[in-house]
Formats: structure tokens, C-alpha cells, sequence
């Protein structure tokens, strides 16, 4: 099901809250709105499914107008056939797993036998058959957004909506249940929309990424491109580069073209393609910094370890480099790391120039 969102704006007591958002979702996609708390993501979400009335634009799924505020059309909710899972599960305690998953199509006036098999199919689909005659307070978290998903399902008419669904659930059954759910949206088939602020889960999940910030789209792309090529410090930021300097000054004397970024770190260019320039940023990976270790085109540079971390299989190092400005290093725990743990410690370190991603933003 193919959705058009066009100079979609919305504004909530004179406060801008979507900004002209223009997005193409192809049939059956798996589309992430990824960015921070009041970036808009859930405001589209909720103009789509009908739970919001934009100010100005257009949105039309499957070539049929859910809004077009020129015209004054707004297709109510109950009449879009869209399923939406969310955050809170939104289940009826009072009625058991499989009332609250027929609910909607007893709304629709579904005939008893359809109902039934739809209910009893979707059920399986998502694990919880054997479940059907508890109620919500009966399960667990997970046990509970199962029963929300295949409530989402029997109500779609091939568009989904997730409006952060596991952000309730531990770290262990959230990556079972981001599974799963990538897992439905291709037995289904359904053209799909999730909201999330968490870059794990749009990159595992997704076909596109879309990033979201004051109300505009800031990058459009697939997790692959988004997580390698960023399109703005910004979007850096938002899936993990951890280390972002803005370029001060961009030097080519005695033969060597060389970048000042912030605290003084130099960026040897020489012989390296790159349109770096002033006012522009410069972003690398913590596990790009290779401590104690010298090179040739990149960064090589000196700090004081301010602060380390044990994370597992590496030990997340902070290296401060002139006041105000540090270089996050992941050093493997192995042997040497030891020596990063405590700070005032004294550390050398290089940037490959292939680690270096030059932003323009």
C-alpha cells in the first residue's frame, strides 16, 4: 500500500511541530521515523492513522485521500482500516486475548465465521493461540504487546503503525520482539510505519530510515547508508558517531594539506579527496580511534584520560584533549587495557583518514 506524505505542517498552540514533511513509502516497506523526544515522528505517525488533523498538506495511502487540507477532507480514524500498536499496549482488562484481538472486527461487523479464523490465525502467528481465554493481567510484558500486534494485524488493511512499542520491555525481549515484528511485517505483507528513538531498532528493523528533527526531515536513507554516510552532524550523532569536531581553519603549507579541528587536532588531508572546509564537521566512530598507535594520513594526537568504562568486550575511554574538548576511544579488553582505566593518564592515539566522515552540517 503506497503512502504519499505531502507539505504535511502542524502547529500546536502557535508552536510548530511538523514542518512541511514531504515522504514516499513504497508498497510493503518497513519505514523507521527515528530522532529525539519532539522531533515530530509521533505527530506524523498520528496524522496518518487519523488521531491528528495537520494544518496544511496531504496524505493519501492506497490512492484513496486520508487528508487534504486545501480541500477540508479528513477521513475519520475508524474509516482508515489502519492497524496501530502501542506504546502502553492499550488492551482491555476486562475482556480476554482473544476479545480484545476480535474487537475490531466485531466493530466491523465481520461475520462470526471469518472472525474466528482471522482471530484464531493471527494468534498463531504471533505465538499466543494458546493463550486465547487469558486476560491482559494474566500475561507477561511481552506476552501482552503480542496480543497488541495481533490486535494491529486483524485491523490493518495493509498499513501498520508502531508508535514505540517495546520501549516497555527489557533489553533481552526487546531485541526477541523487534525479531518478530520484522518477522509478521513479512509473512503479512503489510506497508508499515515505526516510531522509534532507539538507532538499534530502526537499523535492525528497517528498509529506510528516516530521521527526524524539529519537525523536518533531516535524512532520508537505508540503515546501511544512514549508519556509514550521515547526512549532517546531526544525524551523526543520532546513530552513534560519537566523536563530532568542527573544522576551524584548513591549512596547505610546506606540501602538506592539513585541517585544524576543534581543541587543535590536526587532520592530515594530504593526497586524500575530501571537499573539508571551514565551518564544516568531521565525525568518527570510537572504535575508529586506535590508541597508543601512530599513522600517517588521519588524526595522530595526544590526551588525558578523563574517564573509563567497562562495556564488555571493550572499555569505552574518554581522552580529553584541550578544555572542553574530548576524543571517545572503545579500546579492547585485553591485554593494555588496564592501563586506560584510571584518570590523568597520558595516551597517544590515531584516525585512519578512512574512518574520517566529513559533514557539511
Amino acid at each position: 500500500m503506497h503512502i504519499d506524505i505531502s507539505g504535511v505542517s502542524k502547529a500546536f498552540n502557535a508552536t510548530p511541530i511538523l514542518k512541511d514533511v514531504n515522504v514516499s513509502i513504497s508498497s510493503g516497506e518497513f519505514i523507521t521515523l527515528l530522532g529525539p523526544s519532539g522531533c515530530g515522528k509521533t505527530t506524523t505517525l498520528r496524522c496518518v492513522a487519523g488521531l491528528e488533523t495537520p494544518d496544511t498538506g496531504s496524505i493519501e495511502v492506497g490512492g484513496k485521500a486520508f487528508v487534504d487540507a486545501a480541500a477540508r477532507t479528513f477521513l475519520p480514524a475508524h474509516k482508515r482500516k489502519v492497524g496501530m500498536v502501542f506504546q502502553s499496549y492499550a488492551l482491555w482488562p476486562h475482556m480476554s486475548v482473544a476479545a480484545n484481538v476480535a474487537y475490531p472486527l466485531k466493530r466491523r461487523k465481520t461475520p462470526p465465521a471469518q472472525l474466528k479464523s482471522l482471530v484464531a490465525s493471527t494468534l498463531e502467528a504471533v505465538g499466543m493461540d494458546k493463550h486465547a481465554r487469558r486476560y491482559p493481567h494474566e500475561l507477561s510484558g511481552g506476552q501482552q504487546q503480542r496480543v497488541a500486534l495481533a490486535r494491529g494485524l486483524v485491523s490493518a488493511g495493509g498499513l501498520m503503525l508502531f508508535d514505540e512499542p517495546l520501549s516497555n520491555l527489557d533489553a533481552k525481549l526487546r531485541i526477541a520482539m523487534r525479531s518478530e515484528i520484522r518477522r509478521l511485517h513479512n509473512e503479512f505483507g503489510n506497508t508499515s510505519i515505526y516510531v522509534t528513538h532507539d538507532q538499534d531498532e530502526a537499523l535492525a528493523l528497517s528498509d529506510r530510515v528516516i530521521i527526524m528533527r524539529g519537525g523536518v526531515v533531516e535524512q532520508i536513507g537505508t540503515p546501511e547508508e544512514v549508519h556509514a554516510k550521515p547526512a549532517s552532524s546531526f544525524a551523526a550523532d543520532f546513530v552513534g558517531f560519537e566523536n563530532i569536531l568542527a573544522c576551524r581553519a584548513v591549512s596547505e603549507a610546506t606540501g602538506r594539506r592539513v585541517a585544524v579541528l576543534e581543541g587543535g587536532l590536526e587532520l592530515d588531508l594530504t593526497g586524500a579527496p575530501s571537499s573539508l572546509e571551514v565551518g564544516m564537521f568531521v565525525a568518527f566512530r570510537s572504535s575508529a580511534v586506535q590508541v597508543g598507535a601512530e599513522g600517517d594520513l588521519g588524526i595522530n594526537a595526544s590526551g588525558s584520560v578523563r574517564d573509563s568504562s567497562y562495556t564488555g568486550e571493550t572499555r569505552t575511554v574518554i581522552v580529553d584533549v584541550a578544555p572542553g574538548v574530548s576524543v571517545t576511544a572503545a579500546v579492547p579488553d585485553g591485554v593494555g587495557a588496564a592501563a586506560y582505566r584510571h584518570g590523568g593518564t597520558t595516551v597517544r592515539f590515531h584516525v585512519p583518514m578512512q574512518s574520517v566522515i566529513v559533514l557539511e552540517k
